[in-house]
């Protein structure tokens, strides 16, 4: 069940990262909405996982799997330069959270 409430977690920080961009400095009223909502599930979604998570494990994968997915939606959607630093950049963030779950996760 934790994990799933961490998926949600964070897909409700993706959803809130994206938004955030098409607030334009939150002088935008629905993105800027959608934003501040889904900061708010995203971090109440992160409080419930840590009740059956460690809160290492829990916030690495939460912060590791939503900025490399962000980075990702940003080359792919919002014409942001696709270069072999970002790409090596994302590769290492999804590689440390790898090991952090083999080397501890229970």
């Amino acid at each position: 069940m934790g994990s799933l409430t961490l998926a949600a977690a964070i897909t409700a920080e993706i959803a809130a990262t994206t938004s955030m961009k098409y607030s334009n400095g939150f002088s935008r009223l629905w993105p800027s909405l959608g934003a501040v909502l889904g900061y708010l599930v995203a971090f109440a979604l992160l409080a419930e996982t840590l009740k059956s998570m460690s809160v290492g494990t829990a916030y690495a994968i939460w912060s590791g799997v939503g900025t490399a997915a962000i980075a990702g939606i940003g080359m792919a959607f919002l014409g942001e330069a696709v270069t072999a630093a970002k790409i090596l950049g994302v590769l290492l963030v999804i590689a440390g959270v790898l090991v952090l779950n083999l080397g501890g996760a229970h």
